[in-house]
């Protein structure tokens, strides 16, 4: 079976985290619109991940959507139909890291210390290690801020199995959210494919996270 261009994207991983650089950092000319690869990727904003440079993606390749936590709201969900019906792509690739902030937090925890809450606020200061400064008012929106499910844990911590396995159950979700859309076809001539992998930020390697699996709990 003829590779897939994700599979392409893998083998320039274990070249990056080898130290070797695949991707060319050089505006490469005149270009179409439509990404050349026909991948669109759903990664975090961290800035300890160059999307680029951990698949060895060149100028054109790709199109790169980013969020905190690399989590597919609505508004990825929207780009990636965008990307896929109008732009041609057709395989999905979502990327989730370790260390990630969205493991330090609850929704309703910085909700809370955002309207001024001393405890949550406390708390909050006590995951970040820095002060965390109140803004004393209330907003409806965003409605929500995708917190990964499960205890929190201090910013930045070290990868452990818990961790891990948080990080994996939102890539399942994030998978499950895309393959059950009803407007990017999973099957059919117009087909996409989604994959989802963990990066870990201290070697630059990627792992994939199985599909189906568990998608996690509040506890």
């Amino acid at each position: 079976m003829a590779k897939s261009n994700t599979d392409h994207f893998l083998d320039n991983n274990k070249q990056y985290a080898g130290g070797q650089a695949v991707h060319k950092a050089v505006h490469p000319g005149k270009q179409p619109i439509q990404p050349s690869k026909r991948v669109a990727v759903v990664a975090c904003m961290d800035a300890r991940l160059d999307v680029e440079d951990l698949l060895g993606l060149q100028t054109g390749e790709a199109h790169i959507i980013r969020n905190a936590g690399g989590v597919v709201t609505e508004d990825a969900i929207r780009c990636l139909i965008i990307s896929h019906h109008l732009l041609n792509t057709n395989e999905i690739i979502l990327v989730h890291h370790t260390r990630c902030g969205m493991l330090a937090f609850t929704d309703d925890l910085l909700k809370a210390g955002l309207e001024g809450d001393p405890a949550a606020e406390k708390l909050l200061g006590q995951a970040t290690a820095r002060r965390f400064t109140s803004c004393h008012k209330s907003a409806a929106t965003p409605a929500s801020f995708h917190a990964f499910r499960g205890p929190i844990e201090a910013l930045d911590a070290p990868r452990d199995a818990k961790n891990s396995e948080r990080l994996a159950w939102d890539v399942r979700r994030g998978m499950s959210a895309i393959l059950n859309h009803p407007w990017l076809p999973t099957s059919g001539p117009d087909a996409i494919t989604v994959r989802g992998f963990i990066y870990d930020v201290d070697t630059g390697k990627l792992d994939e996270v199985s599909y189906p699996g568990p998608m996690g709990s509040f506890g």
